[in-house]
């Protein structure tokens, strides 16, 4: 094709996305449309109309109009990509692809939605949310990459490619101010050290205060105060080029604050509690008013400290490239966390610390055969990881209150917390049951048990520590091939070999003398006579997530060896349009869910904690996709494409109404079809636009009795909204020979949405859109900028997700949409 010559002479050697940029010089920019961005989807440098996949480009300059600081904001520019953040930014962060992901707050579960950034590979989404550096270009591919891209991209990929060091001195610095005390700094310096030898660094600050207001306090949650430090040494001779990356980043936050969506007929008992304390237990004013109830004294501090180093290597032999990249990743988190979600003091989490440490190397080999219609690839993956977690879990000092104001309506308590006004549960039995009273009688030790309150917990029992290590060993081989059958026929046959083995050790710690006491067999008359007037009480009383029964040591292990790849074809019907269809197999590993909550429990009829208890499958899916690519001339393109993907053991996280347990679906099935059109009727004029149709449903017949998906059979996924459409317009006039203007504008708008399985039809989402916009002025030459920008301009209010409070049936909180923010930037370079 015409844009393949064009790029032809510039890109000898690219099987290395990270020096894509480098072949892109202004003039060509100039004249390609957004969607002839050069792109490494393939590990290729291609355009996007050359490739037979469904991928989406966004271009750095589209980035920076749209304001988008972290990969949550990517969202926006991309119809098929759902980001949500739930009770912690850094570990309940996942993304969505064809509405394909993995939920949850549990480092245990990996991503279905692989995060790459300058081809290393995140193994969790919390590990890309560090303020990103200037970039070159994201691509968001879409369906199973389970030939080329690492590992677990059973939804797809997620590549950001970075700007890199420049021979040319250059630098840059920018500020910025806007509403809630934003303040962003942000400022970088790049240029030659030798004739060989290019170095860059970049740095950013940004603080923030948060949007959603303690009743209780005078305390701000969901605010920013993070910064990053990065640094690229780049290394170019006649045949070789190495890229050295090393990065650090630190946050230091509260996340994430919860708002009251519906009261549950628990409320009265939350209000009550809170009250005697002195302050609100459940804000009962509008969602949208983002101000919520905590407990004075627990906290959300969520900090995070991350650093890693990369060294890439391209080597150009004759006839064969060698790309090697090696790397080191280690991330830490300690957060806290108000667990009951009210001001009442139930529990709360404290000293939560998830940490991994990732050690990964990739080697691909790449030529051509059989004059040049072969374009062979080869390589290797490997990953060695250890990823540690701490948990406490505890009581607070109004854990046992919270059970009799339960209770005590009923006309018994359980911790005698309201004294002689209310009788006992025991005294209450004997009322009821003659017989059991007569047996007292004439027991003396059974009288007393009867009339005495169960053992309560203390402020602090609980989770003392429950510690977790899982190592995971990951190998893969792989090989990924083109083969020109005509000059206008393709045929692309890949193949990967995956290899996995992960080893857990769990120690766990927990006090709960009421979980004791219903363990202890003398007890076991008062125990199953409490089962069988008020079943509920046992639960609450003795959550499985702080229920001792499970303590001591755990090991277990788990092998999988697995074959995925992709078969294509894609036949160029005119140098401007092309057809594409094919097959892949996608597939994600199992592992372990690190929540104690998981144990089945003697007290309920269980085994007792097993590791197997916390064990899930891996998942696999197969794809099936057909589309075309279009272009007329340089004004108009439109790419679409329908897909078919059929998951089997499909991962699941869910909420049992008291903990979290893992489920691998039977069958899932996800179907749609995709659009995207780039429209630039002129030089400075560009319209860019999405759509996506996704019915992603879990299939009849799935084996669901008796779990919490019960019911989900055969409805949307959860957060998964059936049509997105996004868009974006950036016009670029001149005003004078030395003074253009910007004026962009980004929309996303989505269906009704069903917020969480827990409140469908409760809690759903409208459908709505979210608005940014952008307003400057720029010099010719780019040296300077100055800007206003808005995000959520219409300040649009909506649930990001929703769930069923913990030990509160009925009770519904949302994590509340981010409110309008805006403000004004400065930036000058040379």
């Amino acid at each position: 094709m015409k844009r393949s010559l064009l790029l032809g002479a510039a890109c000898c050697a690219l099987a290395a996305p990270a020096f894509a940029q480098d072949v892109q010089t202004a003039a060509v920019e100039d004249d390609l449309s957004a969607n002839e961005i050069v792109i490494t989807a393939t590990r290729r440098a291609e355009t996007v109309q050359d490739v037979p996949i469904a991928v989406t480009a966004i271009s750095g300059d589209l980035i920076n109009n749209a304001g988008v600081t972290d990969i949550r904001g990517f969202e926006q520019l991309s119809s098929s990509l759902e980001v949500f953040t739930g009770q912690s930014a850094a570990t309940g962060t996942s993304l969505s692809i064809r509405g394909i992901g993995t939920a949850g707050d549990n480092p245990g579960f990996e991503p279905a939605v692989g995060v790459f950034i300058d081809g290393v590979y995140r193994a969790r989404a919390g590990l890309a949310l560090a303020e990103l550096p200037p970039i070159d270009r994201v691509e968001v591919m879409r369906g199973p990459q389970g030939t080329l891209f690492g590992r677990n991209t059973s939804a797809g990929a997620l590549s950001i490619i970075t700007e890199g060091p420049s021979f040319d001195l250059g630098g840059y610095a920018e500020v910025s101010y806007g509403n809630y005390d934003a303040i962003s700094l942000k400022g970088g310096i790049t240029g030659g050290l030798t004739d060989t030898v290019a170095l860059r660094l970049d740095g950013i600050y940004r603080e923030r205060d948060g949007y959603i207001r303690d009743v209780n306090s005078d305390r701000r949650f969901n605010n920013l105060d993070r910064y990053t430090l990065r640094g690229q040494a780049l290394v170019e001779k006649e045949d070789l080029k190495i890229r050295f990356i090393a990065d650090y980043s630190k946050t230091d936050e509260q996340c994430c604050g919860a708002v009251n969506v519906v009261e549950g007929p628990t409320a009265p008992a939350i209000q009550l509690g809170a009250s005697l304390a002195g302050v609100t237990g459940i804000y009962t004013g509008k969602p949208s008013e983002r101000r919520t109830a905590a407990t004075p004294g627990r906290s959300y501090d969520e900090a995070v400290e991350e650093w890693g180093v990369s060294a890439e290597v391209t080597y150009d032999f004759e006839a064969v490239t060698l790309t090697s990249i090696t790397a080191w990743r280690n991330w830490d988190v300690r957060r806290n966390q108000d667990i009951d979600f009210s001001g009442l003091d139930r529990a709360y989490r404290e000293g939560y610390k998830p940490g991994l440490r990732d050690f990964t190397q990739e080697i691909r080999l790449q030529g051509s055969a059989l004059g040049d219609r072969l374009d062979w690839l080869v390589g290797g993956f490997y990953l060695n990881e250890k990823l540690t977690l701490t948990d406490r879990v505890r009581f607070g000092t109004q854990a046992n209150f919270y059970s009799d104001a339960l209770f005590a309506p009923s006309g018994f308590e359980l911790f005698d917390t309201f004294g002689p006004a209310v009788p006992e549960f025991g005294q209450v039995l004997m009322a009821l049951d003659p017989t059991l009273a007569a047996a007292a009688a004439g027991d003396p030790a059974l009288f007393a048990l009867l009339n005495s309150p169960l053992p309560g917990g203390s402020e602090g029992d609980g989770q003392i520590n429950d510690r977790y290590r899982v190592k995971t060993e990951a190998l893969a081989l792989f090989t990924h091939n083109v083969f020109e059958i005509t000059d206008d026929l393709k045929l692309t046959l890949g193949l990967r070999w995956n290899h996995e083995k992960k080893t857990i050790n769990a120690n766990l710690n927990a006090v709960s003398p009421t979980c004791d006491f219903y363990l202890d067999p003398s007890t076991a008359i008062l125990t199953g006579a409490l089962a069988a007037m008020a079943p509920d009480a046992i639960l609450l009383t003795c959550n499985p997530t702080t229920n001792p029964e499970f303590n001591g040591l755990y090991h277990g292990s788990r092998s999988e060896n697995e074959f995925t790849g992709t078969a294509k074809l894609a036949y160029a019907v005119t140098p401007d349009f092309m057809l594409y269809g094919g097959y892949d197999r996608g597939y994600k590993s199992g592992g372990y869910n690190l929540d104690r909550g998981g144990f089945d429990s003697v007290i309920l009829g269980g085994d007792g904690g097993q590791i197997e208890d916390l064990e899930f499958d891996s998942e696999k899916v197969d794809s099936w996709e057909v589309g075309f690519k279009s272009q007329w001339g340089r004004a108009f393109t439109l790419n679409v494409a329908a897909f078919y993907q059929d998951f089997s053991n499909y991962q699941q996280l869910v909420f049992s109404g008291n903990s979290f347990v893992t489920m691998n679906v039977e069958k899932t099935v996800s179907k749609g079809v995709e659009a995207e059109s780039t429209i630039r009727p002129a030089r400075d004029l560009t319209f860019q636009l999405g759509y996506s149709l996704v019915d992603a449903k879990i299939k009849d017949g799935s084996n669901l009795v008796g779990t919490p998906l019960e019911f989900e059979a055969g409805k949307q996924i959860a957060l998964i909204p059936r049509h997105t459409i996004t868009g974006a317009a950036t016009w670029t006039p001149p005003l004078s020979d030395t003074l253009n203007a910007l004026v962009h504008a980004d929309f996303r708008f989505q269906s009704e949405q069903v917020t969480s399985s827990q409140s469908r039809g409760i809690a759903d989402n409208e459908g709505f859109a979210v608005v940014n916009a952008r307003i400057g002025v720029a010099s010719a030459d780019d040296k300077w900028r100055l800007e206003l920008f808005v995000e959520n301009l219409f300040d649009k209010y909506y649930h990001i997700g929703t769930f069923a409070v913990p030990e509160q049936p009925g009770t519904i909180a949302a994590y509340p949409a981010l409110p309008r923010f805006y403000g004004v930037s400065a930036r000058i370079g040379f």
